[in-house]
């Protein structure tokens, strides 16, 4: 689960890792009473207007404007609230603005030089271990940094049973190249920032940039957290934190039944029961020839209710061509769900594209008389060859 840059600020500071100040704004008046709080705490009347979208690059998309007074600020919302911003990460579509922040300015003048760091936390599934990945590279370039000169990317491997030992924050910050005050700083800044990350279950953190100021204070510009969807169970408070705006509607509607679904670019849909016979399932309508439209689970107790949901998501799509139906029937009896299917099909009305059923194991064949006999616009397969035959039959029209 994602979360907005100023929730996870907030969440950050619980933790003590310092960040950049900022107001939530839903309407240009706001932005501008935010901008005047800002003045009495931080002596400025510079701020920054920051769209929040889940997606990175808003800087690059214009998500993210430098305001000088009043005025400005009031003109840069009005700008940024309600635009559909397109990022990197967004594809083209981009994604609609419904709330920004208004942030202090900590790029002020100083003795020192102000300095742009990126520093993320994540889980290295090869290894089994969290890791820091860090840079003196930070900026809207990361990614550009990451291909052309990898070696200026950094990693640290923390231990599970030991956790992160003081002499590796340590090293984090010397890699960066800091002494003195601004050293002591990102270390207390490394050390806040992991235990942040261990204590909430998450999946990821990446602060792009971490910025030393010109007075030498280290704190987070940005702030993208992910949630391991796991362990939410345990967090209920963050969990709340959902902004389903930001999520795909199809996805919000299936989880809402209880479906695992993930959109895909392809013609087939597919409705399956099981993670990995659905992955199988997708390899088999790109080995038919077609290209899958969709992941879908319907998990291991489908029916008639599931089934409707399942058409339903799947028929939002308007690049689906056919639907392949694929059951194995352990725990839920093929006949049981042949007739969920009928149930579905007649319910929902005619269904403008063709449907495969293939239905293997409890009951079976008698599945396959249900489906045969419906006089419905269905396709009956056991074998998952079968099934494949007749994707490739019913795309080739």
């Amino acid at each position: 689960m994602n979360i907005h840059e100023y929730q996870a600020k907030e969440i950050l500071k619980g933790f003590g890792v310092r960040v950049q100040e900022g107001i939530l704004a839903e309407t240009p008046e706001q932005a501008v009473q935010a901008a005047q709080k800002l003045k009495q705490d931080f002596n400025s009347d510079w701020v920054v207007v920051k769209a929040q979208i889940h997606a990175g690059g808003r800087g690059k998309g214009g998500g993210v404007k430098l305001a000088k007074n009043h005025d400005e600020v009031l003109q840069r919302a009005t700008d940024i609230i309600g635009m559909q911003l397109v990022t990197p990460q967004t594809g083209p579509e981009g994604k609609k603005v419904h709330k920004i922040l208004v942030a202090q300015d900590v790029y002020y003048p100083g003795e020192n030089d102000t300095k742009e760091f990126y520093v993320s936390v994540l889980l290295d599934r090869a290894k089994g271990r969290n890791i820091i990945m860090y840079s003196t590279e930070g900026g809207m370039d990361i990614e550009e940094v990451a291909e052309k000169t990898p070696h200026l990317i950094f990693k640290e491997e923390i231990d599970p049973k030991a956790g992160l030992q003081g002499f590796q924050a340590r090293k984090i910050a010397f890699n960066l190249g800091l002494s003195g005050p601004s050293h002591k700083e990102m270390v207390k800044f490394i050390t806040a920032l992991y235990k942040a990350y261990d204590s909430i279950d998450a999946s990821l953190f990446e602060i792009n940039p971490v910025l030393k100021t010109s007075d030498d204070k280290i704190l987070a510009v940005d702030a993208k957290v992910n949630f391991d969807e796991n362990a939410l169970y345990r967090h209920a408070d963050y969990a709340a934190l959902r902004d389903v705006l930001e999520e795909d509607p199809t996805e919000v509607e299936a989880g809402a039944s209880n479906l695992n679904y993930v959109k895909l670019d392809g013609n087939v849909g597919c409705m399956v029961n099981g993670a990995g016979l659905a992955m199988a399932t997708m390899d088999i309508i790109k080995i038919a020839g077609g290209e899958p439209a969709n992941f879908l689970d319907v998990g291991g107790t489908a029916n008639a209710e599931t089934v409707k949901a399942g058409f339903n998501i799947i028929l939002k799509d308007p690049n689906v061509k056919a639907i392949l139906i694929n059951i194995f029937g352990g725990i839920v009896r093929c006949d049981r769900v042949a007739q969920g299917v009928i149930d579905a099909y007649n319910e929902i009305g005619d269904i403008p594209v063709p449907i495969i059923v293939r239905l293997q194991g409890t009951n079976a064949a008698e599945a396959k008389k249900l489906i045969d006999d419906s006089g419905l616009k269905v396709y009956s397969a056991i074998l998952l060859k079968e099934a494949a035959e007749l994707v490739t039959k019913v795309l080739k029209g």
